[in-house]
């Protein structure tokens, strides 16, 4: 036998007698759901460098704003993606996917919710494209995301950051 057989047979035989059948299948169902879900939060370490613009950031039908739900925060103080002053950007985001008109490439958006101060209530945008179901709530604009911050549940703005290509 090869080294590769030994090792695996080796595995297997201590899995064996370490492991019921019922914990194994448990085990693997676990690790085949993990597997296929989205992970949150959404990882900003990569991100992409900055398409090129155009059209208005403070109109919903800037080409950032293809799945945003809520207040743009460019209309509050902050911009397509830093929040305004006094506010806190949620550790958790939504993701979206939206086509840029001067490229014309498709670009990964994570809507991040500012959270802290009382609602912006300017430039109230509700666009839906791509949204999901509450039961895939990683791309869906229907939740509260400001569970994750430390200066309180309350909502105030949503920012457009470009992760990178699609």
């Amino acid at each position: 036998m090869n080294r590769l057989d030994r090792i695996m047979e080796r595995m297997s035989r201590t899995a064996a007698r370490t492991m019921s059948r019922r914990s194994f299948f448990a085990r693997m169902g676990a690790a085949g759901i993990a597997a296929s879900l989205p992970l949150l939060p959404v990882s900003r370490a990569n991100a992409a460098q900055q398409p090129g613009e155009s059209g208005d950031p403070q109109s919903c039908d800037y080409w950032r704003y293809c799945a945003i739900d809520g207040f743009l925060c460019s209309c509050c103080g902050g911009s397509t993606s830093t929040c305004p002053p006094g506010t806190e950007p949620s550790p958790i985001t939504w993701v979206g996917t939206c086509r840029n008109p001067v490229d014309g490439k498709d670009y990964v958006i994570s809507y991040n919710d500012c959270c802290g101060k009382s609602a912006c209530g300017r430039c109230l945008c509700n666009r839906n494209e791509g949204d999901t179901p509450v039961h895939q709530p990683s791309s869906s604009n229907d939740i509260n995301w400001c569970l994750g911050t430390d200066v309180g549940i309350v909502y105030n703005c949503s920012t457009a950051v470009v992760m990178g290509t699609a």
